[in-house]
């Protein structure tokens, strides 16, 4: 039989996940990441029940804090710090602490990355699109190749292919809805052979009822639970090819880091590149600056410098 401190919490979680949803407007993923950031918190705090949230001060949220990140070393996870403090400023805001106590979370330090994101060459971009229609593994290979152009050609994240409904498509325009993070929506212009290549899996392999445009090949043809299917695509190809890649990699990202290095490399300003991948901070998009070299040496002071001289 629950308590009445069990069940006030739950009362306090379904207020929480109302706030996220109606007037944030986060994705169910975050909204369940940040509810259970506010469970770690109250189970530290309190254990299993709910105690007095007006009680809660600084330290206690410090000591959390410092709970957490001292078991992973170096810890570079923003999403736990801007959880905790959209879980403050929710109790801030429906009055339940007499203190905003979000105000004095700090952010992860976010240093630029000190590595260029690994990427390929255009010639090997079109052997991984071209690999992707020969795996054995997922039957719908029109299918395959459909997703794989899209995350070639617009940059899509992994998570925005399989979000791709029926409805998004405007044939008559030439343009997809891009469903990305945040709940942002964006259209992006429907290349020829990204029609073709959808088109063509539309008429010849797709089934079902889902009006979602990529689904599972075995019946009854749901949609993705998640985007892993398009890691495993990715990683299958890879090793199709004698593309050089580095061990252990990542592939979720791959030819949308691509695209954005093989922008810059074509003379493509920030801007532009910002645009096609759908930035929402221009901070995310001078990662690419450093791949353009000759840009970069227009500014670079001659070296070694003249008579001892100083920058």
């Amino acid at each position: 039989m629950k308590t009445l401190k069990t069940q006030s919490r739950e009362k306090l979680k379904a207020e929480y996940q109302i706030y996220l949803s109606r007037q944030r407007g986060l994705s169910e993923q975050t909204i369940c990441n940040y509810c259970s950031f506010a469970d770690r918190f109250l189970d530290f705090k309190f254990g299993e029940g709910l105690g007095n949230l007006s009680k809660i001060t600084g330290i206690d949220v410090a000591d959390f804090l410092q709970h957490v990140t001292q078991r992973i070393r170096p810890y570079r996870n923003k999403t736990l710090a801007s959880g905790i403090r959209s879980f403050f400023r929710f109790l801030f805001q429906q009055e339940k602490i007499e203190t905003n106590l979000a105000l004095g979370i700090p952010s992860v330090a976010q240093r630029c990355a000190r590595r260029i994101p690994y990427h390929l060459a255009p010639e090997h971009v079109e052997e991984l699109i071209e690999a992707s229609r020969t795996l054995s593994t997922y039957q719908w290979k029109k299918r395959n190749y459909a997703m794989v152009l899209l995350m070639a050609r617009l940059g899509l994240r992994s998570t925005e292919v399989i979000a791709i409904r029926l409805d998004d498509i405007d044939w008559r325009n030439g343009l997809i809805v891009i469903r990305g993070k945040g709940g942002f929506h964006d259209k992006a212009p429907l290349l020829q052979d990204i029609g073709e290549a959808i088109a063509d899996y539309v008429l010849h392999e797709r089934k079902g009822t889902s009006r979602h445009l990529f689904v599972a090949y075995h019946p009854p043809h749901k949609p993705f639970d998640g985007a892993q299917v398009l890691n495993v695509i990715l990683r299958q190809a890879l090793e199709k090819t004698n593309i050089p890649r580095p061990k252990p990699h990542s592939v979720s990202n791959i030819l949308r880091h691509s695209l954005a290095t093989n922008l810059v490399q074509k003379g493509a300003s920030l801007e532009e590149i910002s645009n096609t991948l759908r930035h929402r901070s221009r901070t995310t998009t001078l990662l690419y600056a450093r791949q353009d070299i000759n840009g970069l040496l227009t500014i670079a002071p001659t070296w070694p410098l003249k008579k001892g001289g100083q920058l």
